[in-house]
């Protein structure tokens, strides 16, 4: 009964299969081989973008960061939200690997920002000149870190602010498939379509080993990219291992075939946990679910095999009926099986 992450979960065996028939021979390396062609070019058609410039590295991070750091020049600030992963999770590696370029937080509504919150955070920032850091790029992230979603209005009237004031716009797209699959859309409507410049396309939180795409709707981005990925430690010298897992996470749409078993599952727990009256802190709306539970119940749950995280307490020490948020992950390889039966904890 695993729901701590949906990074925690084992890869898929197309994935693995993948992997093992790429393991043949010689090939040259840094992905100057065919297999890193060939998910190139699978890529684009997801996309429906022929002209995208699509790199791989292993991790969310490293295409996050590397993505911003050809986005941002030092003296900028990059907008996001206070729960943006970009702020919360990586250690700064966006102002590290941009040379400087620090994050102004923008918007608090369920890890979201909205056209005015955003409007507002570059026009405080632009009236003070050269004093002051320059307004860089818009990084919004899909699924948030809350679970919920952008739309695709959403998003475009987010992407036409940015546009309005010359910002380009990044999407960390770490469950990129789970928003797709919940709102029913396609890659490049939840792109391009809708103004996005960029963005990091994940595979590693939905069935993957370790690898994700840096997708750049502009060309012209793409020797800077290079560069700064190789001095960045992340130009893997192996790389077609990299290039299999995602030929084998786009075959015949496995991709979006993981998306949405994992969304599947959640929705059957969220079901379940509303009718046990569990109170949530925002609406489910793809893989996650986050929840308020008093701390008793909390040790209950993982004394009996429930394994997630509380996100704003220790669940071991502290008054019993002190609430805690449980935060609850599915990913692909959760089954029917699991959620029953942590249900049956919960009504216990």
């Amino acid at each position: 009964m695993f729901f701590a992450s949906d990074n925690g979960g084992p890869v898929h065996p197309q994935i693995m299969q993948a992997i093992a028939a790429a393991n043949d021979g010689h090939v040259l390396s840094y992905g100057n081989d065919p297999l890193t062609q060939q998910a190139v070019e699978m890529i684009r058609e997801l996309f429906e973008a022929p002209e995208a410039v699509v790199r791989l590295v292993a991790t969310g991070t490293a295409a996050n960061a590397l993505i911003l750091s050809t986005m941002a020049q030092p003296w900028q600030t990059i907008f996001c939200t206070p729960l943006a992963h970009i702020h919360a999770d990586e250690c700064n590696a966006p102002e590290l690997f941009t040379g400087g370029a620090k994050l102004t937080l923008t918007g608090t509504d369920g890890a979201k920002m909205t056209p005015d919150t955003l409007g507002q955070a570059i026009t405080r920032i632009g009236w003070r000149g050269i004093n002051a850091p320059q307004p860089g790029a818009v990084s919004l992230t899909q699924v948030t870190e809350m679970g919920t979603l952008y739309t695709l209005d959403e998003l475009k009237a987010l992407s036409a602010i940015a546009r309005a004031h010359d910002l380009p716009v990044h999407l960390d797209g770490a469950r990129f498939a789970n928003a797709c699959a919940a709102l029913g859309c396609t890659a490049a409507e939840m792109t391009w379509k809708a103004g996005i410049d960029a963005v990091s396309f994940g595979g590693t939180k939905n069935g993957c080993m370790a690898v994700e795409a840096a997708v750049f709707f502009d060309p012209a981005v793409a020797r800077e990219f290079d560069l700064r990925r190789k001095r960045g430690a992340h130009l893997f010298s192996k790389h077609r291992y990299l290039a299999a897992q995602m030929q084998g996470y786009l075959q015949d749409g496995l991709w979006l075939d993981l998306a949405r078993m994992a969304n599947e599952r959640a929705a059957q727990l969220a079901t379940g946990l509303r009718a046990a009256g569990v109170d949530f802190v925002c609406e489910p709306q793809a893989n996650m679910i986050f929840a308020r539970l008093p701390r008793s119940e909390h040790q209950r749950l993982m004394s009996g095999g429930g394994v997630y995280y509380t996100e704003d307490g220790d669940p071991w020490h502290g008054p019993d009926d002190e609430m805690l948020m449980g935060r609850f992950v599915c990913d692909w390889s959760v089954t029917e099986d699991d959620v029953d039966r942590f249900l049956q904890l919960v009504t216990g």
